[in-house]
């Protein structure tokens, strides 16, 4: 079996999470020593000039970035994307919004759905940037909202943001009246 590609694709499927040394020996089952080597030659790889990729090493976990010389191109790129916000994108700016500053994990909690890919989406239109880090076990990043999320919904600040009206259940509501009506029958 081909050891690094094995690699480069866990690097892939890990993306911002990125994946520690440790992972890395226990998911191929090779030593620190042999995990090293193929970083250092994959690392190596991409390093080469027709390659738009590297290997970072960020927050104790290797990761794929992309080249810092090759900038321009995807921020053109991103800025000639529609300016739209998703659905997914609108909840997450919202769970962000109303109870920042939150983890990743925490708002993965609140929508039930990974948010990875909506977070780095929000990032890179600066409708969210990091906050510092959090002090639950693994120090996870914390993320706000910018003002650039401030102008884009025409807030002046997050106080001005509409008061949540929690709702009962309709379903649950609607059985607890027939229950009720079931009751009075009797």
């Amino acid at each position: 079996m081909n050891l690094q590609g094995v690699l480069e694709g866990l690097l892939f499927v890990m993306g911002d999470d990125g994946v520690t040394l440790k992972e890395i020996c226990d998911t191929l089952n090779v030593s620190e020593e042999e995990a090293k080597k193929l970083l250092i030659i994959l690392k190596k790889e991409y390093e080469r000039e027709e390659r738009g990729i590297k290997i970072s090493f960020l927050g104790e976990t290797f990761k794929l970035t992309t080249k810092k010389e090759h900038k321009e191109y995807y921020q053109k790129l991103v800025t000639a994307k529609e300016d739209n916000l998703s659905q997914a994108q609108l909840e997450v700016l919202a769970i962000i919004a109303y109870n920042e500053p939150i983890t990743r994990v925490e708002i993965d909690e609140i929508r039930g759905l990974s948010s990875s890919y909506v977070i780095r989406k929000l990032l890179s239109k600066d409708l969210i940037k990091t906050a510092g880090k959090s002090n639950l076990p693994g120090k996870p990043t914390l993320y706000k909202t910018t003002r650039e999320f401030l102008d884009c919904f025409g807030l002046a600040s997050l106080n001005d943001l509409p008061e949540l009206e929690i709702k009962e259940d309709i379903e649950e509501q609607d059985l607890f009246k027939k229950k009720d009506e079931i009751i009075e029958l009797k």
